[in-house]
């Protein structure tokens, strides 16, 4: 396929967060500390649930197949944006520009998929305990990330395809530090109405359906724990505690990038609010899941104290 428009633009300009040389170094160290921190927070979540048998559940699955597509998620942006400070050049070709957003989306509808997953996870476990290990058995917990990625690989070619059709002006510069899917489409000197509409109906079924699931989930738990006591309230919300805080600061950041009027949304804060869903989120999801699990906690001391405690112990 010709990644090419009417009007053959080769490259495309990302303008980022600020111009001035001199605060060039520091982006580039504080974006490079937070993907660092990102990959290797993320891959302990991984290692763990894989070395420890008593975490090879459905929710510590689906935990790890989250920790992957963060990883796959901010390695889609960062990588590239450093790369350009470091070139100091801010150009990306227009086929890696598709390439870029197509990856984009792709792995933030996983992240939207496997949030409403955890948290169907929850409300089974709650609200229907017995039938626990019936209704989340291993075959469905597979078929419900397989689906996911089919339907997330479809949204990004989709997507991808109908950027493709948009003629652009000769010089296409684009506010943000990639390509951000709404800005290319708002950059289009072409109609874009088809693809408005294909982006709201998008938006209706893969954001809107699983943020309704999510909430229906949650709405169920708490209506199932008025009859119980304090302590029992206190445990069940404690193992939704950490997937409530990733949620809230996922979708406060999504949607507040996306349902903002473009009329009052300057680059700069869409840039900003970007970083929050793109970088900051997957960065802090190994804190909160960590420091708030005392499984995840056990299997990191087990991981990492393997030596010590397979070491034999003589007795006099």
């Amino acid at each position: 396929m010709d990644l090419r428009n009417d009007t053959h633009i080769s490259e495309i300009l990302l303008l980022g967060f600020s111009e001035e040389i001199e605060l060039q170094p520091l982006i580039f160290v504080l974006f490079l500390s937070m993907y660092l921190i990102t990959v290797f927070g993320n891959l302990l979540i991984i290692l763990a649930v894989s070395s420890d048998s008593h975490l090879h559940t459905p929710m510590y699955f689906f935990l790890s197949n989250l920790s992957s597509v963060d990883i796959c998620f901010t390695s889609t942006t960062i990588p590239k944006m450093l790369v350009n400070i470091q070139t100091q050049s801010k150009m990306i070709t227009y086929a890696g520009c598709v390439t870029q957003m197509a990856f984009f989306l792709l792995f933030v509808g996983l992240d939207n998929f496997l949030l409403t997953m955890m948290a169907y996870d929850r409300f089974v476990a709650i609200c229907h305990p017995l039938h626990y290990t019936v209704i989340m058995n291993p075959r469905l917990c597979g078929l419900l990330v397989l689906v996911s990625w089919i339907m997330s690989a479809l949204h990004a070619l989709l997507q991808g395809l109908m950027v493709l059709r948009l003629s652009f002006c000769t010089d296409l510069e684009i506010p943000h530090f990639f390509c951000e899917f709404k800005q290319i489409v708002q950059s289009a000197c072409s109609d874009t109405f088809v693809n408005d509409m294909v982006i709201y109906c998008a938006a209706v079924l893969l954001g809107g359906g699983p943020l309704f699931g999510i909430l229906y989930s949650y709405s169920k738990i708490v209506s199932s724990l008025r009859g119980i006591s304090a302590q029992g309230k206190y445990k069940a919300f404690s193992t939704c505690a950490s997937h409530l805080s990733v949620v809230s600061l996922f979708y406060c950041t999504v949607l507040g990038e996306y349902f903002t009027p473009a009329a009052t949304q300057s680059s700069h804060s869409s840039a900003t609010a970007s970083v929050m869903y793109t970088v900051v989120t997957p960065m802090l999801n190994p804190f909160i899941y960590s420091l708030r699990n005392k499984d995840i906690k056990r299997a990191l001391e087990r991981l990492f104290g393997k030596k010590t405690i397979n070491r034999p112990v003589f007795l006099r």
